[in-house]
């Protein structure tokens, strides 16, 4: 008995877990049909009831047959009333179970009643179970082959919610989180996917929406939309560098963007929305509601004031229902870029005005459009008719009547060919011979918007130069052609522009090969032969080819065969480099014959400087002498002299001083020469420089009865120089003039103080100096007699020219013939200034 309990039990429960799982899977693919599952539990139930009553009676049977009969007895009546009562239960539960299977058939019928597609997977199963209507979403092709292939979401889904599916059933088979998706198939069809977890199981349940569901999904996917458009545009607000704002239609701030915060200087979005901030003025406030109150816009260009600076701003704002928004544009930089080109289109216009061609622009319609005033003079035209706008034909029409066109036998086909600059898109340039003589080139320019450019420029004198030019050029090749110098110009490019003939045959030069053009570097070659300095080439090429610095270049080049060149370059203004040669060997050969004489002249010259010195200086040694024992013999301790005597020795005394005066002027002279002469400066006494040098000659005035006039100011001072040299040169001043004053003449000597300088003046009344000795009388042993008294070496003017120049000073002399002569000297005040402004 035991056994058949068992055995019931077992099936009990069988049935009692495929009842229960069968009505778990049901009530979780359909949860809108809660009362089947409901019906199921109860029947359940009920089974389960029984069981559980099957087993109380079998208990009660068991202990009242133990008690009464005993075991075998109770065993037999308890297994026929088992078998009885199992015969029952089977019958029982197999009407229970058909009734599940009726119920379970009509909750599948429910369940599929509308187009979906379940898919679970149990704990620890990767194999999915797929029922419902997969053509839903894959083809039947597709399901007979594989209806797994409805798991690649891809093929039936685009790429982001298909990606967004992979993420979400991930999700809920491995944590478990349930999802709710609505979202559109490849063909269009809106869907919603469910996922939960239940019992264990990862089930999802994709369905097709229609109906209100399906309105709700698509109004939910449109609010979304929307909302994401929404934010996307708030954002750009909210970014956008210009002040953005909407207003009640009481004309209260609701929404402003940062830019108005920051243009009305508030702190915060919410603070300008508060406090109501306002970015225009009023009077701009009153114009922009005045507008959009008759109107749905509004546009204007203010000026406002932005962080203290004043610009302007393009308002466009549009009148809402429930009030209105605008926006502010910075057109600033707009307003100044036009105001730029409106000045600057005003500047062309004055340009135009100003420029010596005829400008005409006529417009698209082939009405002019502006004029300049040259436009006006050259043809002629009345102000009044050109202000009128004429168009093209107009014009030319009363240009042909006045004769101020070129004669065309056909004037309508010429005006045709004109007037195909209308549709041109290139320039065309022609050249009128006008009636009255003129020559007037005509530019047509296509403008972009339409129209023609008219440029006119009067080239009646341009021809007229340019055949002059043309005679130039002739004129100058025939001149070139015809030097004797060999003239070659290069251009920028180191090339061969022009030669003469006479280039080519001092070179020795092929003509031919010439006119190819050939570089410097190639005609450097071919004159190798005559000439092969490298540096005098490479200064030619530096010359020719030079960029910069171009400057003249003098050169001589002596060539192989004997001859000698004068070579000059001259760079030209259009970069262009001139060559020419002259031969100058002749020249040269007078040259050199005629230095190597200059040179044999100073060289005798300084023989003979250097043999006056040498014997000036063996003179005084023994003149010393003879002057001393002249001066002992005349000591009257020596003893006395007869009268004969004494007259011997008085001539020998003034020889000898004679001689000692020349002699020491030599030696001055060859210091000085020789650059060992050094002053010993300090004041000068004018008046008493004066009074010296007077005294020396008194015995020569007295006895040639010569009269010395003294013309200086008693005031006059002093200066700096050496004061024995200054005597010096007075002395040989005033010797100089005593000695070609006649008898019975005056000597006058002068000074003078005048701008920093102390100018001495000797005049006499001799014979004068002729013009053509003027120059020499400053020469050593020069002394012009020209039949006066005075006979001497010549040394004293040249001893005063080198006294005076050692003192920075100069000396002139004026004369004439017959008006005797004067001798001016020029001291420095100041010997140390001059000798600062000298170095």
């Amino acid at each position: 008995m035991s056994g058949v309990v068992a055995a019931m039990r077992r099936t009990l429960l069988s049935c009692t877990s495929l009842a229960r799982n069968g009505l778990i899977v049901l009530a979780m693919a359909s949860s809108s049909a809660p009362e089947p599952a409901f019906a199921g539990d109860s029947l359940l139930s009920r089974v389960v009831s029984a069981w559980f009553d099957l087993n109380h009676q079998e208990f009660a049977v068991l202990t009242t047959a133990l008690s009464l009969v005993g075991f075998s007895v109770v065993a037999a009546i308890l297994l026929m009333r088992t078998r009885v009562r199992a015969t029952q239960t089977e019958v029982r539960l197999r009407s229970d179970i058909a009734e599940l299977q009726v119920q379970a058939d009509r909750l599948r019928t429910l369940l599929f009643a509308e187009p979906q597609v379940l898919i679970s997977w149990a704990a620890g199963d990767n194999r999915p179970q797929i029922s419902g209507d997969t053509s839903l979403l894959i083809s039947q092709d597709a399901q007979q082959n594989s209806p797994q292939r409805i798991l690649a979401f891809g093929t039936w889904l685009p790429p982001e919610p298909a990606l967004q599916m992979d993420h979400a059933v991930d999700a809920l088979r491995e944590a478990g989180e349930g999802f709710l998706l609505n979202l559109s198939t490849s063909n269009g069809r809106a869907i919603e996917a469910m996922g939960r977890a239940i019992g264990g199981q990862a089930i999802i349940r994709i369905r097709e929406l229609g109906g209100l569901r399906r309105e709700l999904a698509e109004s939910n996917l449109r609010y979304r939309a929307l909302q994401e458009e929404t934010e996307l545009l708030r954002d750009f607000a909210a970014a956008a560098p210009w002040p953005i704002w909407a207003k009640s239609a009481q004309g209260d701030l609701r929404y402003a963007n940062a830019a108005y915060v920051r243009a009305t200087e508030g702190t915060s979005v919410a603070d300008a929305i508060h406090r109501n901030l306002e970015l225009l003025e009023n009077d701009q406030r009153a114009e922009m509601s005045r507008a959009l109150n008759d109107n749905t816009s509004f546009s204007a260009r203010f000026p406002i004031v932005v962080g203290g600076e004043r610009r302007i701003y393009d308002i466009r704002a549009l009148k809402l229902g429930g009030g209105s928004a605008g926006i502010a544009i910075d057109a600033s930089e707009a307003t100044a870029l036009r105001a730029a080109l409106e000045r600057m289109a005003e500047a062309h216009r004055r340009t135009l005005d100003q420029l010596s061609s005829g400008v005409a622009v006529f417009d698209a319609q082939r009405r002019l459009a502006f004029y300049n005033e040259s436009y006006r003079r050259l043809w002629g035209l009345d102000q009044t008719f050109l202000d009128s706008n004429p168009d093209d034909s107009s014009v030319l029409d009363r240009l042909r009547a006045t004769r101020k066109l070129p004669e065309q036998p056909d004037f309508r086909a010429w005006k045709a060919k004109l007037h195909e600059a209308y549709r041109a898109v290139e320039s065309q340039t022609y050249t009128w011979f006008l009636p009255d003589g003129r020559a007037v080139t005509v530019v047509t320019t296509p403008n972009l918007e339409g129209g023609v450019t008219y440029l006119f420029d009067n080239v009646t004198e341009s021809l007229d130069l340019a055949r002059r030019l043309d005679g130039l050029a002739r004129t100058q090749r025939e001149t070139l052609d015809n030097l004797n110098e060999a003239v070659a110009v290069f251009g920028s490019n180191g090339r061969v522009q022009l030669f003469n003939p006479a280039f080519c045959k001092m070179w020795k030069l092929s003509p031919e090969a010439l006119r190819e053009q050939p570089h410097i570097e190639t005609v450097e070659s071919w004159c190798k032969p005559l000439f092969d300095n490298a540096l005098t080439w490479r200064t030619l090429r530096e010359a020719i080819t030079a960029i910069e610095s171009r400057a003249q270049v003098a050169l001589k080049l002596e060539r192989k065969d004997g001859s000698v060149l004068d070579c000059t370059t001259m760079p030209l203004p259009d970069g262009a480099t001139m060559l020419t040669f002259q031969d100058i060997s002749d020249t040269e050969n007078v040259e050199r014959a005629l230095r190597e004489r200059n040179e044999a002249l100073e060289a005798a010259d300084q023989m003979k400087v250097d043999f006056v010195h040498h014997v000036s200086y063996e003179l005084r040694a023994p003149l010393t002498t003879i002057i001393g024992f002249a001066h002992f013999l005349s000591d009257p301790s020596t003893g006395p002299l007869t009268p004969k005597q004494a007259e011997y020795l008085d001539y020998v005394t003034k020889s000898t001083n004679a001689l000692l005066a020349l002699t020491n002027n030599i030696l001055d002279l060859a210091t000085i020469d020789a650059g060992a002469m050094k002053l010993e400066l300090g004041p000068v006494n004018i008046a008493k420089a004066i009074e010296a040098a007077a005294e020396g000659i008194q015995d020569r005035l007295a006895t040639d009865r010569i009269a010395l006039k003294v013309d200086i100011d008693p005031e006059i001072g002093e200066f700096t120089g050496d004061e024995r040299r200054v005597v010096q040169v007075l002395y040989n001043l005033l010797a100089n003039a005593v000695g070609f004053s006649p008898h019975d003449a005056a000597v006058t000597i002068s000074a003078r103080r005048a701008d920093h300088r102390v100018i001495f003046t000797v005049t006499d009344s001799g014979p004068g100096i002729p013009a053509d000795v003027k120059d020499k009388v400053f020469d050593w042993f020069e002394s012009h007699t020209d039949g006066s008294r005075h006979r001497g070496a010549g040394l004293g003017l040249s001893l005063v020219r080198s006294f005076v120049e050692l003192h920075g000073g100069k000396v002139r002399v004026d004369s004439a013939v017959g008006k005797g002569t004067s001798v001016t000297c020029d001291f420095p005040i100041d010997q140390n200034a001059h000798r600062n402004a000298a170095e």
